[in-house]
């Protein structure tokens, strides 16, 4: 092939590698979509939710003296994934360079094609005129020798069909430099963004909450148990079952241990189903099912420190079966309790033992004939199943919807129908009982459990065949060195 052939060529190898490159690279361009950050809901120490600026991180809520002196405060705390502007920030650096080094290779690309493109105008240019000369000499053939006639038809063969693949280059020129202007523009829009973005030092910014959040862990070692202000939610985690039943986690297990358990039924059931996670729950992906060697009674079982807590059907035994063994490792009769509907809560179901766990330990809510079946509170050693102690108090047991403990506090709904609310409290630390209006939202209309965690800081519920969850919140006394 001739010279000009091979130019030629090279030529269709430049565009075929712009038309590779664009079809690979431009596309990612097209389709960027630039998201500012946005502040985000906040966890308060007390566990209720409040709209602050990424910018202010931790801080006192609010803070004032009791009358003995003691400092009482609340603290706000930034979202955990406060620093995932962490990788946003590197991405935006990442796409940033990427976007240059995009640059440079359009510079370099646009200075091949204003070179190639004035060899395409003069290869136009001597295409025309073969073409004009063809025909002249088409015209006088008669008067050429027929060897020349056909050499010269050949490369006019060759050459016709390069004539719209010309036409096309010039277009994909034309193309190239309105991409490189629009990377351009891109580029600066990218800059400002990483200078408007680049005022936080993040990696700095990670270490001080880091920081903050061992000090805070701190703190709330010094917190004294709270009192019950307000319960917010529901969230529903999942909707199965029957209208009565129970779902829990151990509030005594490891941070990276989220098993969930699930007892379905108050009654003529003994299969007990495990979950390793809140997600597995909700997926349904079962990692375990445990076979009772007794029936249960009610819905007010607990699973606490690796082992269920649950009222063995038709009586007042209480009956201690651990999860690892899948052996009973105590039972003892609760004296003088009421069972099997005797002294249940207002829906009935064989709910006259209620058995729950809080910071302090182990507890059952029951009623007796000698306290006239008001409420009895006592709380039990964990491995006998011992009572250690009892407070009576003066609340009818049939007249309470539901019933939790935090933090040594007995707190009792007086419904377990829509309306219902925290109506009475009784603190095993004082001795003493308060009337309360602390509302909360029954979204399914029939709750047939309600038990605190301690270490999720919520209530879990059966809300008529929803498994759901209720955020509390907690006023809190942070204890002071001079306080014994």
């Amino acid at each position: 092939m001739s010279p000009p052939l091979l130019k030629l060529g090279a030529v269709l190898s430049t565009m075929a590698m712009i038309s590779n490159w664009m079809s690979q690279t431009l596309p990612s361009l097209v389709g960027l979509n630039i998201t500012r950050l946005s502040t985000s809901d906040t966890l308060v120490s007390s566990c209720d939710v409040l709209q602050i600026s990424p910018k202010e991180g931790w801080q006192v809520y609010s803070s004032a003296q009791d009358p003995d002196g003691r400092c009482i405060c609340t603290v706000v705390a930034p979202e955990q994934n406060l620093c995932s502007r962490d990788a946003k920030s590197r991405q935006l650096r990442q796409l940033l360079e990427k976007v240059q080094n995009m640059s440079q290779s359009i510079e370099v690309l646009n200075l091949r094609t204003q070179r190639d493109f004035q060899y395409v105008l003069k290869m136009e240019t001597q295409m025309k005129g073969l073409k004009a000369k063809f025909r002249q000499i088409e015209d006088d053939r008669k008067t050429l020798m027929t060897k020349h006639f056909q050499e010269l038809k050949e490369k006019m063969d060759e050459l016709l069909p390069l004539i719209p693949v010309l036409e096309q280059y010039k277009t994909d020129a034309k193309l190239i430099i309105q991409f490189k202007e629009e990377i351009r523009n891109l580029s600066t829009v990218l800059t400002g963004i990483q200078e408007e973005i680049g005022a936080y030092d993040y990696e700095e910014l990670h270490q001080r909450v880091l920081s903050l959040e061992t000090r805070l862990r701190d703190c709330m070692k010094k917190l004294t148990c709270g009192k019950l202000m307000k319960i917010t939610g529901p969230i529903t985690v999942k909707i199965s079952g029957t209208r009565f039943g129970a779902w829990m986690t151990d509030p005594l297990a490891s941070e990276k241990n989220n098993r969930v358990w699930y007892m379905d039924s108050y009654t003529n059931n003994k299969i007990v189903r495990e979950y390793k996670s809140i997600a597995d729950f909700v997926s349904g992906a079962e990692s375990r099912t445990y076979n009772l060697p007794f029936k249960w009674a009610g819905t007010n079982h607990v699973v606490y420190n690796g082992s269920l807590y649950f009222n063995k059907y038709q009586s007042n035994i209480i009956i201690k079966y651990s999860f690892d063994t899948g052996r009973v490792l105590a039972q003892r009769s609760l004296e003088y309790a009421g069972f099997h509907n005797v002294y249940p809560y207002t829906w009935g179901g064989f709910s006259d033992i209620d058995l729950m766990a809080d910071e302090i330990g182990l507890w059952a809510v029951y009623a007796t004939n000698q306290n006239a079946g008001n409420i009895v509170i006592s709380q039990l050693n964990q491995d006998t199943l011992e009572v250690l102690k009892s407070w009576s108090t003066g609340y009818p047991k049939r007249s309470a919807g539901e019933s939790f403990m935090i933090c040594g506090t007995l707190y009792v709904t007086n419904s377990h129908l829509t309306g219902a609310k925290v109506y009475y409290s009784y603190s095993t630390k004082t001795s003493t009982y308060e009337y309360t209006d602390i509302p909360f939202h029954n979204q399914y209309f029939h709750i047939s459990m309600l038990d605190y965690n301690a270490r999720d800081r919520a209530l879990y519920a059966w809300n008529n065949g929803h498994q759901v969850l209720f955020n509390v919140t907690l006023f809190h006394v942070i204890k002071t060195e001079d306080d014994t």
